[in-house]
C-alpha cells in the first residue's frame, strides 16, 4: 500500500474538487481506497480496458471482492457510522454489476491518476501566477488610461494658456483707466485660472500614480511571463523522460509583443512629461533589457547525445522577431561549452573546449507562421577537449552545452543588446559504443535535476519511487504506448537493481544511486541495470509494442513470483517475461508435466531482437505445441491469433516442427527452441 501512503499524505494539501474528481462520491468513494489499500494495490488493473470483452469475468469477480471486503470491514468496525456508511458504499457499487469492466477501468484509471500525482515535482512554477491574456489586457487598458489623462491635461493646459492670455490682456485696460480689478469679468478670469491650475495639477498626480501602476503592473506581468517562459524549458527538459509537453510557443510570444508595446508606449508616456522621473525611467529600461534578453528560446533542442564528425541540427527562435530593427541580418553563433562555463555565462569566456562547424544561422523572419527563427541545419562538433576527469567518471557522464548569442537591435531602441541562451545538456561521445552510457547520463541529469540549479548539478542519490517513476514514463514514451509498468514489474525492478531478489517489503523510499543505476554492473552479469532495463525498453519498441500495449506480456517479474503464480496452473500455463540473464531479450514460462509425476516450471531460451527479425514471438507461440494458456487461462490461439503470419509449409506439409532442447551457459531454467529431441533443464517443484 505504499501508493496510498503517499496519497494520503498529499491528499491533505489537494483542493476538494480534485479529490471529489480522483475518488467520485457516488461511483469510487475515498473510503473504499482507504479501506481496501493494499488488497487494490496487490490486483492488477492496468491490463482493463472496456474493448477487451474476454476480461468481463475477471472484472466481476474484482468487483464482487471489492463489495465483499467493503462489507467484512463493515461488520468488523466498531464506529457506528463508519459501518453503516460502508455497508450503504457496498449496496451502490452494485450498480456496476451490469458493467464490471466500467470498474476496472475505473480503478485502473484512478491508480494511474494518483502515480501521476505522486510523480509530479512539487518544485515547479504555480500555474496560477503565469500570465494569462486578461492580465496583459488590463494592463494595456491602463496605458490607454494614462494616454487618454494626458490628451485632457494637455487641452486643460491649452485652455489655461488661453485663459492667461485673457487674462493678460484685461491687465493693460485696468491700469490704464483706473478699473476696479475686482470687477466681474476680472473675478471669472481668475476664479477660472485657479481651477484650471488646481484641475491640471490633480490630473499630473493622477498621471503619476497610474504610470507608476502601470510600471509596477507590467513588472508584476513580465515577472510571470519569464516564469511561464523557465516552466516551458523545464517541461521541455522533462520530455526527454517522457512527460507530456506543449511546445507551441506562439501564446508566449503574443504575451512577449504585447508587453514590449506596453514598455515602448509607457516610455513614451514618460518623455511627454516634460520633465524626467529617474525612478519609472530606470524600472522601464531593466525591464525592457531583461525582455529582450529573455525571448531567446532554443525551440528545438540539439540531440542530447552527440556524436563527434556527426551532423545534427537544432533550431533558435526569437519571440520579439517581428520587433527586431531592419537592415542588417541577424547571426546567431553557436559554441560549445562545458559545465563550468555554463555557470560562468555572464563573465569572459574561458578556452575554447571544441570546435564547431556550420556554427552561425540568420535569425529569418517566417511570415506564414509569424515565427522568427535560426536553424542549424548541418552542424557538427568536430573535436572536443574535455576537463579532467574526477575518480572513476568516464567521457560519458561529462557534460556540455552549445551556447547561442548575437547583438540585436529592436525598433524603437536606440542600442543593441547582447542575447544569449544555451541548450539543454549534451554528452559527446566518439563511438556508437558509447551511446547507451551518455544516455544513462541524460536521462539521470533530466529526471532529478531542479529548476533553477547550478549547471548541470544533480543528485547523487534519489528515492526509489522516482527512479521507478522515471523508469515507467522513459518505458511507455519509448514505446508509445498507454500500458504502464504495474507494481510487480516495479517490485522485479526493485529487487534487480537493489540485489535484494528476497526483500517483500516497499522499496519505496530506499535511495537508489547514480553508480547502481548504471555504474556498477548487477550481481553475476556484466552489464548495468540501465543497460539491461534499455535493451528490454529497444525490444518492446521494436517488436513488442503491440503486445505489450495489449497486457499480454507479464514483463518484468523474479523467478520466485513467477513460481508462486504458476504453481497452481495446469500444465501448458505459460507467460511472458522479460529475460533478467542478457540484453534485451523475451522468453517464455511455462509449466509442464515432471518426470515424477508432479509440475515444473521451464523457461525456454530468450528470443533477441535478431531472433524476433527472423521469425515473430505471434509465430514462434504458435509453433510450440506445450504451451496452450496465457496466464491466467486464455487458450493462446484465441489471444494471439492476430499476431499469426500465414502457415509456413514444411517439406512434410504442416508446420516446422519445433521442441525444446537444453542449451550449456544460458539462464538457469532455459531452454532453446530447435528441430531435435526434446531435452529440458528444469527448474520446477514436485506437486
Amino acid at each position: 500500500m505504499a501508493q496510498w501512503i503517499h496519497m494520503s499524505q498529499m491528499i491533505q494539501c489537494l483542493p476538494h474538487e480534485t479529490v471529489n474528481n480522483l475518488y467520485p462520491p457516488s461511483a469510487f468513494p475515498i473510503e473504499v481506497r482507504h479501506f481496501l489499500a493494499e488488497w487494490i494495490e496487490n490486483q492488477r488493473w492496468d491490463d482493463f480496458a472496456l474493448e477487451k470483452v474476454e476480461q468481463e469475468s475477471q472484472a466481476r469477480a474484482l468487483l464482487d471482492q471489492t463489495i465483499s471486503l467493503l462489507q467484512s470491514i463493515a461488520q468488523e468496525n466498531a464506529n457506528v457510522v463508519d459501518r453503516m456508511k460502508l455497508m450503504q458504499i457496498s449496496r451502490n457499487m452494485a450498480m456496476f454489476q451490469q458493467q464490471p469492466l466500467q470498474f476496472g477501468v475505473m480503478v485502473r484509471d484512478i491508480l494511474r491518476k494518483e502515480r501521476v500525482l505522486i510523480s509530479t515535482p512539487a518544485q515547479m512554477p504555480d500555474p496560477p501566477q503565469f500570465p494569462s491574456m486578461q492580465d496583459v489586457d488590463h494592463l494595456v487598458l491602463n496605458v490607454l488610461d494614462v494616454q487618454e489623462i494626458r490628451q485632457k491635461m494637455h487641452q486643460l493646459q491649452e485652455e489655461l494658456n488661453w485663459e492667461r492670455q485673457n487674462y493678460e490682456g484685461l491687465q493693460g485696460p485696468i491700469q490704464q483707466n483706473g478699473l476696479d480689478p475686482t470687477n466681474s469679468e476680472v473675478q471669472r478670469l481668475q476664479n477660472h485660472i485657479q481651477q484650471l491650475e488646481y484641475n491640471v495639477k490633480e490630473m499630473a498626480t493622477k498621471r503619476f500614480q497610474l504610470l507608476k501602476k502601470c510600471v509596477d503592473c507590467l513588472d508584476q506581468c513580465q515577472t510571470r511571463l519569464i516564469s511561464r517562459l523557465k516552466a516551458w524549458r523545464w517541461e521541455q527538459h522533462k520530455a526527454t523522460i517522457g512527460h507530456p509537453f506543449d511546445d507551441n510557443l506562439n501564446p508566449l510570444q503574443t504575451w512577449c509583443e504585447q508587453l514590449l508595446g506596453v514598455n515602448g508606449k509607457l516610455r513614451q508616456e514618460l518623455m511627454l512629461i516634460g520633465e524626467p522621473i529617474p525612478e519609472l525611467q530606470d524600472r522601464l529600461r531593466q525591464l525592457l533589457q531583461v525582455l529582450i534578453q529573455s525571448s531567446l528560446v532554443v525551440e528545438k533542442q540539439p540531440p542530447q547525445v552527440i556524436k563527434t564528425q556527426s551532423k545534427f541540427s537544432t533550431t533558435v527562435r526569437y519571440l520579439l522577431g517581428e520587433k527586431v530593427a531592419p537592415g542588417k541580418p541577424v547571426v546567431l553563433k553557436a559554441q560549445i561549452i562545458n559545465e563550468l562555463q555554463a555557470r560562468n555565462l555572464g563573465s569572459v569566456p574561458g578556452d575554447n573546449v571544441g570546435e564547431l562547424i556550420n556554427n552561425t544561422a540568420i535569425l529569418e523572419h517566417n511570415t506564414s507562421s509569424k515565427s522568427t527563427c535560426a536553424t542549424f541545419r548541418n552542424m557538427s562538433i568536430k573535436k572536443i577537449k574535455r576537463a579532467d576527469r574526477k575518480g572513476s567518471e568516464s567521457v560519458t557522464e561529462e557534460k556540455f552545452a552549445l551556447l547561442f548569442s548575437t547583438e540585436i537591435t529592436i525598433t524603437g531602441c536606440d542600442t543593441p543588446y547582447r542575447i544569449q541562451m544555451i541548450s539543454l545538456p549534451v554528452v559527446v561521445i566518439v563511438h556508437g559504443s558509447q551511446d547507451n552510457n551518455a544516455l544513462a547520463t541524460i536521462i539521470w541529469d533530466c529526471a532529478f535535476s531542479e529548476p533553477d540549479r547550478v549547471p548541470f548539478v544533480v543528485p547523487e542519490r534519489v528515492p526509489w519511487r522516482m527512479m521507478y517513476s522515471t523508469l515507467n514514463s522513459k518505458f511507455t514514451a519509448e514505446v508509445q504506448t498507454n500500458h504502464n509498468l504495474d507494481q510487480y514489474n516495479q517490485h522485479f525492478l526493485a529487487q534487480k537493481i537493489f540485489d535484494k531478489p528476497d526483500f517483500a517489503d516497499d522499496f519505496s523510499n530506499i535511495m537508489v544511486s547514480w553508480a547502481q543505476f548504471n555504474k556498477e554492473v548487477l550481481p553475476g552479469r556484466p552489464f548495468t541495470f540501465w543497460q539491461w532495463f534499455e535493451g528490454v525498453m529497444d525490444l518492446t519498441k521494436k517488436h513488442l509494442k503491440t503486445y505489450w500495449s495489449q497486457g499480454l506480456i507479464f514483463g518484468f517479474i523474479g523467478k520466485q513470483h513467477l513460481h508462486l503464480i504458476l504453481k497452481d496452473r495446469p500444465n501448458g500455463t505459460f507467460l511472458l517475461r522479460f529475460s533478467d540473464s542478457e540484453i534485451g531479450g523475451i522468453t517464455i514460462a511455462y509449466v509442464s508435466a515432471s518426470e515424477n509425476g508432479g509440475q515444473k516450471i521451464q523457461n525456454i531460451q530468450p528470443f533477441t531482437k535478431r531472433d524476433l527479425e527472423i521469425r515473430s514471438l505471434g509465430d514462434r507461440i504458435r509453433d510450440i505445441s506445450h504451451i496452450t494458456h496465457l496466464y491466467p487461462e486464455y487458450p493462446k490461439h484465441e489471444v494471439f491469433k492476430g499476431f499469426y503470419s500465414e502457415p509456413q509449409a514444411s517439406p512434410i506439409g504442416g508446420y516446422i516442427p519445433v521442441s525444446l532442447q537444453t542449451k550449456v551457459g544460458t539462464e538457469p531454467g532455459s531452454a532453446t527452441l530447435a528441430a531435435a529431441s526434446m531435452q529440458p533443464l528444469t527448474d520446477g517443484f514436485p506437486r
